[in-house]
């Protein structure tokens, strides 16, 4: 590092002995000023980005071939003046980082960006020769001034226009936004350039000295005047500056660790209520299940753990789909080697196995868009084979295999309709609706493929008319199942069936709208979630089967289960080319359908895309995951219904993934409130969360 320095100063200096040479008078480089920064620090170790004074703090080295005057020197700001390791003592100023733009906007001649609440630095802005060079003419055109007055005055007026504009933007921001600041802090700085305002009058006034007046004496009164008007201008620049710090960037430790301290209470919480929920179910002459539970929920652990250890890094929240990826697939080679130890091999492990790759090459093409807009045409994962088999396939492939895998989709929701729903109106409702808004998808995906030919007529109704249809289709539905658990009468269903009805219709009544806004790309994610599904129940029985809870009468939801369930909803929220940031929301998403923008619908409709495959699917699929223990009850059961009991355990346990992860996720954000990426990274993960 040291050899790297030396070499940079060696640059420098060659630098500047050449803008030495050239700034002649009437040279090219006459009134050129050399500016050489660090855009950031680092500790001994090297870390950078974070929040202490080594990695906040940076250098910032000017240079100008004319050096001001002696007395515009000497009234510069205060030097910090401190010892080095040798004993010298090394005077260096400093400068806050919001005052660097409007300083080179004042010496570019340039306006002030709107946005900029800084102050032009006083040192910097002296560098600049035409501040105190060539001002022969006092204030009032009575008597010549010297360097200092001259500088003086120009750089009060600077102040004069920075202040407006500081001032222009706090009005407009005032007005603007919805929390503002405080009215007393407002009024108080409101004051100061109110009171500014009138000094500047008064010292702009043409006066002359009196005959008994000396020059000496009237330079010193205006160069007191000058000098007070630019104390109050600096005032009101540095009153706000403290204020909006204040408002903006600085942070309520108190409530931030009152929030911290809530979702750690929740976690212990419902960690609590899930070691009662098992104790409450084991009989108590059996300790075998729980012997055997101990493993399955410290692997669980492990892989929860390791997930939410992996957000403390910014550069693993970048890559959290592909960290998600691994431990899923960590947890499929675990059992696939558990199975194969003991004989009992089966297809479901390596059916599992196989979907993870695919997750993992769909979340490599999702995570290199990188883009925000919709991504409702030509962007599933089967786009990877264009490169290879040509434009014109890949065409007629994107075209061809949504279609393909959307016909997949409607066989297997229909009977998961015929299986799981009871009633008889609600299963026909259901059937009807779900054909109808896979027929207008179908519809939908037609009308913008270039392998038809339409008239625009038809285009128009079906970019427009079809969404509508299929968002008020699957509105329809959930409202008829929720009417219909209210108010239909009770029917001698057992509880596990009443479960499943209202699973399978309120899965039904949110697909179709959450595959019309993933786009093409939707089906085969569906198919995706589906398959992950159903190899999870499938697996969740065998080890139901394995530890022969049917037997000792117990019932305890397998803690792998819900946790790949969990890292599998994580997988599709990136796998459909989602980020955890503002500018990778997909809002071209919200408009299918619609042409004009309405904050609620639009809002609501980009939630649904958002969220659709990570929360509302995961979630309403829950009860298939916890339903088969039904039948294991027996009178030795400590309760009457196992149904109820292993699907509170199994929600539990979902939603203590997702309490801790997040619990991690404010503690990340709390420790890198000053790093660098906070506003660009670590805020949109915790809004996210």
């Amino acid at each position: 590092m040291i050899q790297k320095l030396e070499q940079y100063n060696q640059i420098l200096e060659d630098v500047i002995d050449t803008l030495k040479s050239l700034s002649t008078p009437g040279g090219p480089h006459e009134n050129t000023l050399l500016l050489v920064m660090g855009d950031h620090g680092q500790t001994l170790n090297g870390d950078h980005g974070g929040g202490t004074a080594e990695e906040v703090e940076t250098s910032l080295f000017a240079w100008s071939p004319k050096t001001p005057p002696d007395a515009v020197l000497s009234v510069l700001g205060e030097n910090s003046c401190n010892f080095d390791l040798h004993g010298k003592e090394v005077c260096v100023s400093t400068m806050q980082q919001l005052d660097f733009a409007v300083t080179v906007s004042a010496l570019l001649g340039i306006p002030f960006p709107f946005g900029s609440i800084g102050r032009v630095n006083p040192e910097l802005y002296a560098l600049s020769a035409g501040t105190w060079d060539n001002q022969r003419t006092g204030i009032n055109a009575c008597t010549p001034q010297d360097d200092l007055v001259a500088w003086k005055m120009r750089y009060a007026e600077v102040l004069c226009v920075n202040s407006w504009q500081v001032k222009r933007y706090i009005d407009q921001y005032s007005g603007s936004s919805i929390i503002g600041f405080s009215a007393e802090y407002l009024h108080h700085v409101e004051e100061l350039y109110s009171k500014a305002q009138a000094n500047w009058s008064e010292v702009l006034k043409p006066t002359c000295p009196s005959e008994t007046a000396k020059g000496e004496e009237f330079k010193e009164s205006a160069s007191s005047a000058l000098q007070l008007q630019i104390d109050a201008y600096s005032s009101f620049l540095e009153s706000f500056a403290k204020l909006a710090r204040s408002a903006w960037t600085e942070f309520d430790l108190w409530l931030m660790g009152t929030g911290l301290l809530l979702m750690i209470l929740s976690v212990i919480t419902q960690a609590y209520i899930l070691v009662r929920l098992n104790a409450v179910c084991q009989p108590s002459d059996q300790e075998c299940p729980s012997s055997r539970i101990i493993p399955k929920l410290s692997f669980a652990f492990t892989l929860v753990t390791i997930r939410a250890a992996s957000l403390l890094s910014n550069s693993y929240i970048l890559a959290e789909g592909r960290v998600t990826n691994f431990l899923l697939a960590t947890s499929c080679i675990a059992g696939v080697w558990s199975s194969a130890t003991n004989g009992n091999f089966t297809i479901e492990e390596f059916i599992f196995l196989l979907l993870n790759i695919f997750a993992r090459f769909g979340i490599e093409l999702g995570m290199s868009k990188q883009i925000a807009g919709p991504t409702a045409t030509k962007d599933h994962p089967v786009s990877i084979i264009c490169d290879i088999f040509g434009s014109s396939f890949c065409n007629v492939s994107m075209d061809i295999f949504p279609i393909i895998s959307l016909a997949m989709v409607t066989c297997i929701v229909l009977k998961l309709i015929a299986y799981a729903v009871h009633q008889r109106f609600l299963k026909y409702f259901i059937i009807c609706g779900t054909i109808l808004s896979y027929a207008f998808i179908a519809n939908y995906w037609a009308s913008e493929s270039t392998l038809l030919s339409h008239t625009k007529a038809v285009q128009e109704i079906g970019r427009s008319l079809a969404p509508r249809f299929v968002y008020a289709i699957g509105g329809l539905s959930l409202v008829i199942s929720v009417l219909w658990r209210l108010f239909a009468p009770v029917d001698s269903l057992k509880f596990n069936k009443r479960i499943t009805s209202l699973s399978a219709a309120m899965l039904c009544s949110w697909s179709p709208t959450i595959l019309m806004l993933l786009g093409r790309q939707g089906a085969f994610v569906a198919l995706i979630c589906i398959t992950g599904a159903w190899c999870i129940i499938m697996l969740q029985q065998k080890y139901q089967k394995d530890s022969k809870l049917d037997i000792t009468g117990s019932c305890v939801a397998n803690p792998v289960s819900v946790t790949q369930w969990s890292l599998l909803a994580v997988c599709l929220f990136y796998l459909t080319g989602h980020w955890c940031t503002f500018d990778g929301l997909r809002y071209g998403a919200a408009f299918i359908g619609f042409d004009n923008f309405h904050i609620i619908r639009q809002g609501f409709l980009l939630s649904i895309d958002t969220f659709g495959v990570s929360h509302i699917l995961p979630v309403l699929s829950l009860p298939f995951v916890a339903i088969h223990c039904y039948n294991t009850a027996s009178k030795k059961s400590k309760v009457k219904d196992v149904t109820i009991n292993i699907l509170i355990q199994v929600h539990l346990m979902y939603g203590l993934i997702t309490a801790i992860t997040t619990t991690v996720t404010i503690v990340c954000v709390t420790i890198q409130r000053r790093h660098l990426m906070v506003w660009g990274l670590f805020a949109p993960k915790y809004v996210f969360d």
